[in-house]
């Protein structure tokens, strides 16, 4: 049984590869090494210079953390739909202490914080938590994708990136929606039974997908990343840029598809470079580049990593304990207070989360 548990751990959250790791970090000296080199040759980056751009940036930060929040309602939404029975403020809290842990930890580090405090504080198990960040990632990527597709479109930028990318994107995106339909339909003619059982603790969540629910919160999404548009906007507007929010979208976009590429915690450098390279294309002088670079990575990164250190204490026990309780055998659970029965989404059976008989 010991054997059986610890190879569940491993494969809801293998150790962290050393190599990815080495490869990071040099991804990120590289990058750090290619943007210094670049503003060396620029003017003096350009700050705000009055009380009202500050203020601009003061209100970035405040939208931020409103689109914290609606990501914390979107997890506790899709943790809903897969009958976790969770506390709402770990939704909120953990997806703070999780964007933290992404700054701060290698290999994107905060979401396997996020899986071992929710399993350890709810009824889930490791793996049903994992399926639900799982479900987060896929409707961000849906979102990124089809904005980055409808920027191509619209030709914004004279589409720096190509036409190629966006198109191929968003052929993937119909692929794997459409991938989802046939799947589902087949389960629920009773087929493909034996895999389903081995993959449903990961996958239950990721019906809400194709629910009356997934589609509202695919909205949400979308919603988000226009705010995060936004706040790149409130930046440029704090540093007297002209740009337009289509304009901040593409930034925005690019940087969230290098901060796919290994890199350091932080996506250091990466998205650093993403911004600069978008900010080229939109011919923005070098020294606001600069400028506007380093303002958003403040705005993105400092005030989120500072929150979810401070829940991480005074919530969840420090960085340290929470790794200590992560190497707890799988199926252990905390024996503190795990909130009320989840209600079941709209148009699914009660007690199912979704159709009957599908994973």
């Amino acid at each position: 049984m010991q054997d059986l548990e610890r190879a569940e751990t491993e494969l809801v959250a293998p150790p962290p590869s050393r190599t990815r790791a080495i490869l990071g970090l040099v991804v990120s000296i590289v990058a750090v090494g290619g943007c210094v080199v670049w503003a060396l040759d620029q003017e003096t980056p350009a700050l705000p210079d009055t009380p009202g751009h500050w203020a601009l940036l003061l209100l970035g930060v405040l939208v931020y953390g409103l689109t914290i929040l609606v990501r914390g309602w979107r997890w506790h939404e899709i943790l809903r739909f897969a009958d976790v029975r969770h506390e709402r403020a770990d939704s909120y809290g953990l997806v703070t202490v999780g964007y933290m842990g992404n700054n701060v930890l290698p290999a994107r580090g905060g979401e396997v914080l996020r899986m071992f405090l929710l399993a350890e504080r709810s009824s889930a198990r490791r793996r049903e938590v994992l399926g639900s960040i799982l479900t987060e990632r896929m409707l961000d990527a849906g979102a990124l994708v089809a904005l980055f597709a409808l920027l191509t479109a619209l030709n914004v930028a004279d589409s720096p990136a190509g036409e190629a990318p966006a198109y191929i994107g968003a052929a993937a995106l119909v692929l794997v929606l459409g991938a989802m339909i046939v799947y589902l339909r087949l389960r629920l003619s009773g087929r493909l039974q034996g895999f389903a059982d081995r993959v449903r603790p990961v996958t239950r969540a990721s019906r809400m997908l194709l629910t009356r629910g997934g589609a509202e919160l695919a909205v949400a999404t979308a919603a988000v990343w226009l705010a995060e548009a936004i706040i790149f906007w409130l930046v440029g507007a704090s540093l007297g840029l002209t740009i337009s929010v289509l304009e901040s979208a593409l930034v925005v976009v690019l940087a969230s598809f290098f901060a796919l590429i290994p890199a350091a915690p932080g996506y250091v450098g990466t998205y650093d470079a993403a911004v600069l390279f978008a900010l080229g294309a939109l011919d923005v002088p070098g020294n606001v580049a600069v400028g506007a670079a380093l303002l958003f990575r403040f705005v993105i990164f400092v005030p989120v990593t500072i929150a979810g250190l401070i829940l991480m204490v005074a919530r969840y026990g420090g960085l340290r304990a929470a790794l200590r309780r992560s190497a707890r055998p799988a199926g252990q659970h905390a024996t503190g207070p795990v909130g009320p029965p989840a209600s079941p989404a709209a148009g699914s059976p009660p007690g199912s989360g979704g159709a009957p008989g599908t994973p």
